[in-house]
């Protein structure tokens, strides 16, 4: 990200709201991609994809949760 000259980065909200709106976008699209490939694993029964899929849905519930109630300060 580019700053103009003089202008200092604020430590406590590195990212403007543009782009703190297209993470939260993205966590929560990782739902229902999660879901569909959970879904598509079961039916032709590949664990790899099983695993990450279950990752990915846990990572993004996990990445709300902390949001909403801010647990930890990523």
């Amino acid at each position: 990200m580019r700053y103009r000259e003089g202008q200092e980065v604020d430590p406590d909200n590195p990212y403007t709201e543009n782009t703190h709106m297209m993470l939260e976008m993205a966590y929560w699209m990782s739902i229902p991609v999660g879901l569909v490939l959970l879904w598509m694993a079961i039916k032709g029964r590949v664990m790899w994809l099983m695993v990450w899929s279950v990752g990915l849905i846990a990572l993004g519930v996990g990445i709300l949760i902390n949001e909403h109630f801010g647990f930890v300060d990523l």
